[in-house]
């Protein structure tokens, strides 16, 4: 993959009635690239997402394509001089034109290089004997492969995907998804994906840019915007969380499990100990007999179960826990469904755990 910047952006905002709803955004994205988006509904994905295209104005900021401005200092082209491909949720075929018609819509140049183009994006995307059909007579998923063809066919060097695959169904979405990313990254665009599904995000960005309130609060790879997250809002975006709270005295927080060390808060600070439910373990070889601390994972905790759920993959087992009263979720694999009013030992995963001042 390359690693020339095709997009980048600085300082975009963008207010309405005088509430920022864009405020600040600057990000990069290389060719061959796939950079996500991705917040709650409302936080200013679609609004950037636009500004980028040409088709909102931005407030301020700096929008460069290929390194030559397209928003910014003096300049403000059009949409259909930035060279970048859009591709929405609704996917926005025109009913009347076959599938070749559409993919060709936006292409210039003669009949023969236009059929040729035509042909490749089709192949590309599973669709060559459907080139004389009409959008009605297509699957969603169908559809939404015209729809990304079409939006390749002009070589744009920048793609923008607003929630492109939000509109089909659960069962058909993580193929449509892989088999998009491939023809993405066959044509070499810098990608912006908006979404406000983290596990879409996870699978498909090389980069996940997490945004809130109208600003990016972090960037990273996939596994660092997980592993790594800025704050408790952050942890919580990607996965249910169990919050441990507690005051820090000379850098330790009593716990359910034992003191945890809490450096960088100073003395008599609320603090919150992050843990998602899959590290939050069942002591099932010790049973009901009593605590028995390990160097890795401190103190086991006694809790009571309140209630348990199944949900296919795994089970979800809420405690009570004789400690403080805290309700605390443990993910477990397959079928565990223990009875309201038991009582188990649980461990933590201490190099899982976050810990983040109170706000």
């Amino acid at each position: 993959m390359s690693t020339a910047i095709r997009l980048e952006v600085e300082g975009l905002t963008r207010s309405f009635g005088g509430r920022p709803v864009v405020d600040g955004v600057s990000l990069s994205v290389a060719a061959g690239q796939v950079t996500c988006l991705l917040g709650p509904s409302g936080c200013g994905k679609s609004t950037t997402l636009r500004m980028i295209a040409g088709v909102e104005r931005p407030d301020a900021g700096v929008v460069r394509i290929d390194g030559v401005p397209v928003f910014g200092a003096g300049v403000n082209l059009p949409p259909e001089a930035r060279s970048v491909g859009l591709m929405f949720q609704d996917f926005a075929l025109f009913p009347h034109l076959t599938v070749a018609q559409n993919v060709a819509f936006g292409l210039t140049g003669d009949k023969a290089a236009k059929v040729r183009r035509v042909g490749e994006l089709l192949e590309r995307v599973n669709l060559g004997g459907y080139a004389g059909k009409h959008p009605h007579e297509l699957s969603g998923g169908e559809q939404q492969r015209v729809a990304l063809a079409r939006a390749l066919a002009p070589r744009p060097k920048v793609m923008l995907m607003d929630e492109p695959f939000s509109g089909l169904d659960n069962r058909l979405r993580d193929g449509i998804r892989d088999a998009t990313l491939d023809v993405l990254k066959g044509e070499g665009a810098a990608v912006l994906l908006v979404t406000h599904e983290p596990d879409e995000a996870m699978r498909m960005a090389d980069e996940i840019a997490l945004m809130r309130g109208g600003r990016i609060v972090q960037q990273g790879a996939p596994y660092n915007v997980y592993n790594a997250p800025v704050d408790r809002a952050a942890a919580a975006f990607f996965s249910d969380i169990n919050v441990i709270r507690g005051v820090s005295r000379g850098a330790l927080t009593d716990t359910p499990f034992g003191a945890f060390l809490t450096p960088g808060h100073a003395d008599g600070a609320e603090v919150e100990i992050v843990i998602r439910p899959q590290h939050l373990k069942i002591d099932f070889d010790r049973g009901g007999r009593g605590p028995n601390p390990t160097v890795a994972d401190g103190t086991p905790a006694r809790g009571v179960v309140q209630r348990a759920r199944y949900l296919g993959a795994q089970s979800l087992v809420e405690f009570r826990m004789d400690f403080d009263g805290s309700v605390l979720t443990a993910s477990v694999p397959g079928v565990f469904l223990p009875s309201a009013g038991t009582a188990l030992w649980l461990m933590i995963r201490r190099d899982r755990c976050f810990v983040f001042g109170k706000r």
